[in-house]
């Protein structure tokens, strides 16, 4: 599994891929999300190791590391466009926890699932948001993303092979 480390100095924060030891926090994190948006998470602890640790896993975690504390998550889903033959990184969900809210680490996280997303060598990240959450749509904006179509806001970012990112990337 491939480390994301981007440590920063002056937060101790870390981005890392989340390990099965995460699971517990994970679950908190997911539930407070879910109640954010007034709905009631259903997802067992069995659900959550198959389909973020097990053999046949079909998303990736990635923590957001404060000192000792893991204060965020982003989960990322993989997809395929194959008559395009482009693949595609889903940020399905962000969190950062309430006490740690604008501080950069949503930004952070964005940048390591963009980092994750070449890694597998996607190309293109989309992500999708609560038609009343105009802070995320700003934070996607000025990092690049584009509207994209389909219902409630989703954008998208189109992702270069290799070199530079676009304009606005921390």
């Amino acid at each position: 599994m491939t480390q994301i480390d981007t440590r920063d100095p002056e937060t101790t924060l870390q981005i890392r891929p989340a390990q099965r030891s995460d699971s517990a926090r994970l679950l908190e994190m997911v539930t407070a999300l879910a109640a954010h948006h007034g709905d009631a998470a259903t997802l067992s602890p069995g659900a959550l190791d198959r389909d973020v640790f097990g053999p046949t896993a079909c998303a990736r975690a990635l923590m957001a590391e404060a000192g000792n504390d893991v204060v965020g998550y982003a989960l990322l889903c993989p997809a395929l466009n194959l008559h395009f033959g482009l693949r595609l990184m889903d940020l399905n969900h962000l969190y950062v926890a309430p006490t740690h809210r604008g501080r950069g680490i949503a930004r952070r996280l964005i940048a390591a699932s963009v980092e994750e997303a070449r890694r597998q060598g996607c190309g293109r990240l989309t992500v999708g948001t609560h038609p009343d959450n105009t802070q995320a749509q700003e934070i996607y904006r000025a990092l690049g993303f584009d509207m994209a179509s389909g219902p409630g806001p989703r954008f998208r970012l189109d992702l270069p092979a290799t070199g530079a990112l676009p304009a606005g990337w921390v």
